[in-house]
């Protein structure tokens, strides 16, 4: 099961032989094990942190070393999942969380079979109490939080301005500008306390330029993007980096979310084009985490060859 969560999520992935024989880094991956030429090693006064390409893993003063962890939100679908998979294989140990606590479970256990401690936390962005919920379980792990991916968030509706449902755009902030704020707010401490600590925010080619249909998600994720500067300007002085990753066509489960479970409509945004994958996006976010702790980057816009 957990194999065919992994497939599902990297439709293009080459696949690695039992027992791991073919090493990531010849379909331009690392983990720790197969990066040792690559290793960089930064002292703070919080510890050691070393990196081999991948997750780093930290030393603390005491001497105790620790594994670095990963929280991912909307983590039980789509980019969110894939993103999971991927931290894991490259030596995190992950939080997953979101609503669906069924399919929580599924993606926990595809990361166990990676190697990775994995732990399933129900969380709805849009609800303070669930927040609140979800960070006392955090803290509760004991291991901290060395990376936050605010990846939950999505689209309600596509209709013009005058015919807008005033209760999707409502949605819409709620999940993709307050839950980004509120999540991160909530674990903020945790990450503040760790060595080479980092934000991702999982926003949208929607928050850079709008499109007719689109205002209700457009102002939410232009909201979103605003609130990521200001993070990264915000936090620095405390050594958070924050990136913005937006993604742009990504054959998920967005559109069917975004249509309210209309599939015939949902398909249509992707037939006869040449779609990203959850995947994809995944890359690009364990590449940006397993970067240095003096190096942030800022925003990463990634597209199919045909939407321009």
């Amino acid at each position: 099961k957990s194999a065919q969560i992994v497939q599902e999520a990297w439709p293009h992935r080459p696949q690695r032989p039992a027992g791991g024989g073919m090493p990531l880094a010849s379909w331009g991956m690392t983990t720790r094990d197969d990066a040792q030429d690559t290793s960089t090693t930064t002292t703070t006064g919080g510890g050691v942190a070393t990196t081999t390409g991948g997750a780093t893993a930290t030393t603390t003063d005491t001497g105790a070393a620790r594994r670095r962890t990963a929280v991912v939100t909307g983590a039980s679908a789509g980019i969110g999942e894939a993103t999971a998979l991927s931290l894991a294989e490259d030596g995190w140990d992950v939080v997953v969380a979101a609503r669906r606590r069924e399919r929580l479970e599924a993606v926990a256990t595809a990361c166990r079979d990676l190697g990775a401690t994995a732990h399933p936390i129900e969380l709805d962005v849009t609800d303070q109490a669930s927040i609140d919920r979800f960070a006392a379980a955090v803290r509760a792990l004991g291991g901290g939080v060395d990376l936050l991916v605010n990846n939950a968030g999505g689209a309600r509706g596509l209709d013009p301005v005058l015919d807008a449902d005033v209760d999707d755009w409502r949605w819409m902030f709620e999940a993709n500008v307050m839950g980004t704020l509120q999540v991160t707010r909530a674990l903020f401490d945790e990450l503040a306390a760790g060595v080479a600590p980092q934000v991702i925010n999982v926003v949208s080619v929607a928050g850079r330029g709008a499109y007719r249909g689109g205002a209700g998600y457009n102002a939410a994720k232009f909201g979103e993007t605003a609130l990521t500067d200001v993070m990264r300007m915000e936090f620095a002085e405390r050594g958070v980096r924050v990136c913005q990753i937006d993604p742009g066509r990504v054959a998920t489960d967005f559109s069917l979310n975004r249509f309210k479970g209309d599939a015939a409509r949902a398909e249509e945004v992707y037939a006869d084009k040449e779609n990203l994958v959850a995947g994809d996006i995944a890359e690009a976010i364990r590449w940006v985490a397993a970067r240095p702790a003096h190096m942030d980057v800022e925003s990463m816009m990634i597209r199919p060859i045909d939407q321009v």
